[in-house]
Order: structure tokens, then sequence, then C-alpha cells
């Protein structure tokens, strides 16, 4: 198979229809065409900048911190909430 009926797909044909079905290919032809593409994609992806990532490292990190902190003030009002409701008295009243 040539590498332009590879990578034919429906959205990039010219009247939006699949191109023609070949012969449905073996079993070895089709592992081979998957590597094939993921070799192909693999090809296409760009690794980070020291930068880059110690960028985006820290936007996650603060992104989990910050989380953090919501969950756990969710977790404390649900929680008095709870008490008080079941109990009569909040978790600070012991």
């Amino acid at each position: 198979m040539s590498e332009e009926q590879v990578t034919e797909t429906a959205a990039s044909s010219s009247k939006g229809r699949p191109a023609k079905k070949a012969a449905k290919a073996g079993f070895f032809a089709r592992i081979a065409l998957f590597i094939r593409q993921v070799i192909g994609e693999l090809k296409k992806v760009v690794a980070p900048t020291r930068k880059e990532l110690i960028n985006y490292t820290l936007v996650v990190l603060v992104f989990v911190v910050i989380m953090m902190v919501v969950v756990t003030l969710l977790d404390l009002a649900f929680g008095t909430a709870v008490s008080w409701v079941f109990s009569g008295t909040g978790a600070t009243d012991r």
C-alpha cells in the first residue's frame, strides 16, 4: 500500500466519502500497517523544551494544590453539616 492510500480519510477526500476499499489485508499486513502508522505519528511528536517542561510542571502542581484546598474545604463543610444534622452539634462542639 502506498502512503497516499494509508492516510486518505473521509474528511480529507474531495467528495467527503471514504476511499474505495481494497481487498482485506492479511493479519501480518495489518500489523505492519499499524506499526508504520505508529512510527509516522511518533515522528510528529515534539518534545517540550526545558523551560516549557518546568512551566507545565508548575502549572500542574499549582492546580493540584488548589484542588486539594477546594476538596478539603468541601469535606470540612459537608462533614460539619452532616454532623450538625444527625447529632445536633457541629464538629467543633466536641
